[in-house]
């Protein structure tokens, strides 16, 4: 059963903790707490320098976001609206960070795991809610990113060999492509369980992952910016949100990317992220560090270079505009080539940056399905029946021959049901920020709690209005409104 904080007062009442994870080496995460003690007090260059070698959390929300939710929106944004929409991720992004940095100030400081403090300090409906609404996000959204990884391969070997495979063995080489991917994915998933050692070498390999990614759109931008394709005056005039779109196609493109910055998986893996670690109170200062460079900065260079990549050679506005909209990153490869790209640079290179971000998905689905299923059924994570739920979203290796024919029929009501609970979670991150009886002397006072409940506040404004938007655009006129 979880384990419960001795103190009776409300505050201290919670499931405290993941003494599984935790409890592998003490004495090292008692020097790191007493390094970080030291170190608040430095001056920030200094403390900013020795907290770049302790980050990680952040680096897995980078992995999670960084998959085909946000490839594809980042792929639509650059080839129908070139450099139009480059604020819209960053300020996604930006808002989300100031709700997840709520609940890391939360769970540093009281040690509670989120989801028995959304349960016992919000309400029990809306803690279920979002566990719920995180496996249903994380099973459905999981069949598209082995789709999208096994076609990008498939088009790399294709590119490489000139092969042409009959449907038979097509369907073959898919299949074949997907257990590879779950095999790399579980071996990297489970040794996350592996105490504290394990945790490290499960986040370098992520962060090696995700500089990857960033590599390969660079080097798609830097080659096409030598040949003279980079109008660097309208990429800089991108990140001002100086255009609002105002067509319906367009809004949708813009809702994508708002959507694909954070999701509600995101939301309940994060805390748990810092209980695995076993950080504290110590590492507040660390937690926000680590939210700027491991999730901010990664996440704006990865979609924006795959903007301006996409922007500054496949754009065409006009297929956008007569509703021509069929695109994908197979297809985005292959029109990267006859924009006069190389074939290495724009079928490999870029294919290898996709493959990365679907890869990354893959892996942190698996690992919040596992928490989300412990927490809901009283499991204590860390040993098999952890692992057993980490494999609940396996069947999604089935995507690579299925996607095309679940997509049409499941996307929208799933993308509707994922929009309405991440509201839902951030107003519950908003009640919990707010409440004496759970944070008691943590809770934010004074102009602290003004500012930071004013940016809460408008991301949640923000996104009900994303997802109001969504709903009518998607639900109401499709299916009520003929």
């Amino acid at each position: 059963m979880l384990e419960k904080a001795e103190n009776s007062s409300p505050g201290a009442n919670l499931a405290k903790g993941l003494p599984i994870f935790t409890a592998a080496n003490p004495e090292a995460l008692a020097q790191e707490k007493a390094y970080l003690n030291q170190l608040n007090s430095r001056p920030v260059l200094v403390r900013w320098k020795g907290y770049f070698a302790k980050t990680g959390p952040g680096w897995m929300q980078s992995a999670m976001t960084l998959g085909g939710g946000s490839a594809m929106a980042s792929l639509f944004a650059g080839a129908f609206m070139q450099y139009k929409l480059l604020w819209v991720q960053p300020l996604a992004m930006l808002l989300g960070i100031i709700m997840l940095s709520a609940l890391s100030h939360q769970t540093l400081s009281t040690g509670a795991r989120p989801f028995d403090a959304m349960k016992r300090f919000v309400h029990p409906v809306v803690a279920w809610a979002w566990a719920i609404g995180t496996l249903v996000a994380t099973i459905i959204w999981h069949f598209p990113q082995y789709a999208l990884a096994a076609g990008m391969t498939d088009d790399m070997i294709k590119a490489v060999t000139g092969w042409q495979p009959q449907p038979f063995a097509q369907t073959l080489l898919l299949l074949g492509l997907g257990l590879v991917f779950l095999t790399i994915a579980i071996t990297i998933s489970w040794n996350y369980s592996k105490g504290r050692h394990g945790i490290k070498v499960f986040e370098n390999i992520l962060k090696s992952m995700i500089w990857m990614i960033i590599i390969c759109f660079s080097i798609v931008v830097i080659r096409r910016s030598i040949d003279g394709g980079v109008d660097w005056g309208k990429v800089f005039r991108g990140f001002i949100p100086t255009e609002i779109p105002t067509d319906k196609r367009e809004v949708s493109v813009l809702i994508a990317g708002f959507s694909a910055a954070v999701g509600i998986n995101m939301t309940f893996l994060f805390g748990y992220s810092y209980l695995a670690r076993g950080w504290g109170k110590e590492h507040r200062g660390l937690a926000r560090f680590d939210l700027f460079t491991g999730m901010l900065i990664p996440y704006i260079l990865a979609t924006s270079l795959m903007i301006i990549a996409t922007g500054c050679t496949i754009y065409d506005p006009q297929s956008f505009a007569s509703g021509s909209t069929a695109l994908s990153p197979v297809k985005a490869a292959s029109m990267l080539e006859s924009a006069g790209l190389p074939r290495f640079i724009s079928r490999i290179v870029f294919g290898l940056g996709i493959v990365g971000m679907t890869l990354n998905a893959i892996t942190m689905h698996m690992l919040v399905c596992g928490f989300a299923v412990c927490e809901m059924f009283g499991i204590e994570p860390g040993g098999w029946k952890y692992k057993l739920a980490c494999l609940l979203p396996a069947p999604g290796l089935l995507g690579v021959i299925l996607w095309k024919y679940m997509g049409p029929w499941i996307a929208i009501p799933t993308s509707a049901i994922c929009g309405i609970m991440l509201p839902i979670a951030y107003i519950g991150f908003f009640v919990l920020n707010n409440s004496e009886k759970y944070l008691q002397q943590n809770k934010p006072r004074g102009s602290v709690a003004l500012f930071w409940n004013l940016g809460m506040i408008i991301a949640i404004l923000i996104t009900l209005c994303s997802v109001g938007y969504f709903i009518y655009n998607n639900v109401i006129l499709v299916y009520f409104i003929k």
